[in-house]
């Protein structure tokens, strides 16, 4: 990862067109059934970095976990220490201000 800076969102469109551009799909870590760990579940599958234990989902189950447990989007724009787009993302539970 280079110095950027990350940015942080829930918006079901700039998560769609990120994880698209680089070629992504939904995914869901297998054999966690427990919905209240969902931020550790999903996943986006990179086929360069194609890993076991995950399995495709539809982008409407993605964005209802999603949205069910309050999740937020970390991600990277532009390109890593390698001049390729940067894949880093995390999958967070969003901070409540107060």
């Amino acid at each position: 990862m280079n110095t950027q800076e990350s940015k942080t969102t829930d918006s079901h469109a700039v998560i769609k067109k990120w994880v698209e551009v680089r070629y992504g799909t939904p995914a869901l870590l297998e054999g966690i059934v427990d919905k209240s760990k969902a931020a550790r579940m999903l996943r986006i599958n990179f086929p360069s970095e194609a890993k076991e234990g995950l399995k495709d989902i539809s982008w409407e189950l993605f964005f209802e976990i999603f949205d069910k447990n309050a999740l937020a989007f970390l991600y990277q724009e532009g390109n890593d220490v390698k001049g390729e787009l940067s894949k880093f993302y995390k999958i967070i539970v969003k901070e409540i201000n107060n």
